[in-house]
């Protein structure tokens, strides 16, 4: 995407002297990796990311104490001590890096590099989610502890569209790149290949500046982390040229390399399956309620019929809007909702596009007037996998409410108006893996 509207610059990704690994003194790169903090959800996940090597790196995006300080503090110790015994080491020079993400047919390749900072209203980078002010405040106290970006957010741009390979730009230089020998090349548990590259070479840095320097990226995923970056710009404010005016990213040409949209699922905690139906129950009209019979991925295929039928065609907001409630070894959907109710419950100043959100109407309808639940922590996880969040729902005796994925060009057209979606819509991926490299704020 080219910048529009109020920017005045486009991207600036610079070089950085990445902090990795060094392969002899772990088990291995795959043992010493994880997933974004945000996926690792589930206490056995976590468990199971711990033992896997005591390196792994979830001990610094997630590390376990009693209080948040002593959280921040111990992972401020931990990264020291790895430095100090040369568990992590920083790259002799500063460098851009090309990674590849390989796993059958799916290939996704990018560059990671620092990213100057923009507010929203400059154009440059768009967010698409709202956030939540405590895992801003977490996330920014992590960072301050460990004067370290540990994890790279996933970004998108739109390079040029066409079968012909590029001769010139960002991913001219990522193909040529991919062509040597890498850095390091491991595979982890989920299938993915993952290779590395450093770019170093003058001329390349130069084209890929050139080539990013009138673009637009929107932000797939880290919308939090990209928060924090802003919050710690702000509270450095001598520094506008410094570290703390950058932020690690993974850019991610989709005219190149399409990503996948995935939806991210709700699990209301104390809310039985028994009681959620009463209360759209005591609501008569609310929403058309269906309990399927079969297994998850059938009533999985049902909600995608639901959202994706023809109902809607002349039927205005509201008529392809379907949610999967699940917790009680059954799966109950329910859709169709009433579009009076939609118009007393759901902000009429918004876009359309925003309105028809499923995502809106569980929010506004749903969560805030019918089953009048917080959005809080104490109240409601957001979980990326399905199996994960009817497990975790059968488990405790909850409600997980499983929706449908939004359409990328639906996110995009939003951004592009400046219009947010309701926090955690969806999942962009394959995400990049965290732990192999990372960024030291010190180090300048």
């Amino acid at each position: 995407m080219k910048t529009t509207g109020p920017a005045t610059k486009g991207l600036r990704l610079i070089p950085f002297r990445g902090l990795r690994y060094v392969p002899e003194r772990v088990g291995s790169l795959a043992a010493v990796t994880s997933p974004p903090y945000d996926v690792v959800v589930r206490p056995d996940g976590l468990h199971h990311l711990e033992s896997a090597d005591p390196h792994n790196i979830v001990r610094l995006i997630l590390p376990q104490a009693a209080t948040a300080a002593d959280r921040h503090r111990q992972a401020a110790s931990t990264l020291r001590r790895w430095l100090t015994e040369g568990v992590l080491a920083p790259d002799p020079e500063p460098a851009l890096y090309v990674y590849e993400q390989r796993r059958g047919d799916l290939l996704q390749r990018g560059v990671i590099g620092a990213l100057a900072l923009s507010a929203p209203a400059e154009g440059v980078v768009l967010p698409h989610e709202d956030v939540m002010p405590d895992i801003v405040e977490d996330r920014a106290a992590l960072m301050r502890a460990t004067a370290t970006n540990l994890e790279p957010l996933l970004l998108t741009y739109r390079g040029e569209d066409g079968p012909a390979e590029p001769t010139t730009g960002t991913t001219a230089v990522i193909e040529r790149t991919a062509l040597r020998e890498p850095l390091l090349s491991t595979t982890t548990e989920d299938g993915f290949c993952h290779r590395l590259w450093s770019v170093t070479d003058p001329a390349e840095l130069a084209e890929i500046e050139s080539d990013l320097a009138d673009r637009q990226a929107l932000i797939a995923d880290g919308h939090h982390r990209w928060a924090t970056y802003l919050r710690l710009r702000e509270e450095h404010p001598a520094s506008d040229a410094g570290p703390w005016a950058y932020g690690l990213v993974l850019l991610v040409d989709t005219a190149r390399h399409p990503l996948q949209v995935r939806a991210i699922h709700r699990l209301l905690h104390g809310l039985p399956v028994a009681d959620a139906l009463a209360a759209l129950e005591a609501v008569p009209g609310s929403f058309r309620v269906r309990t399927l019979e079969g297994t998850l991925p059938e009533a999985v295929k049902a909600l995608s019929d639901a959202v994706n039928s023809d109902a809607g065609e002349g039927a205005g907001i509201g008529a392809n809007n379907a949610f999967l409630l699940a917790g009680d070894g059954r799966f109950h959907l329910i859709d169709r909702p009433d579009a009076a109710l939609l118009a007393r419950t759901v902000p009429a100043d918004r876009p359309a596009e925003w309105r028809a959100l499923d995502a809106t109407v569980l929010h506004s309808t749903l969560l805030d007037h019918i089953w009048k639940i917080p959005d809080a922590p104490e109240h409601i996880s957001y979980i990326h996998d399905t199996e994960a969040v009817v497990e975790q729902a059968e488990r405790h005796g909850s409600t997980a409410v499983l929706l449908h994925p939004v359409r990328e060009e639906v996110v995009r057209e939003l951004a592009r108006q400046a219009v947010t979606m309701p926090r955690k819509s969806t999942s962009f991926g394959p995400k990049p893996a965290t732990g192999l490299v990372l960024r030291s704020l010190a180090d300048g």
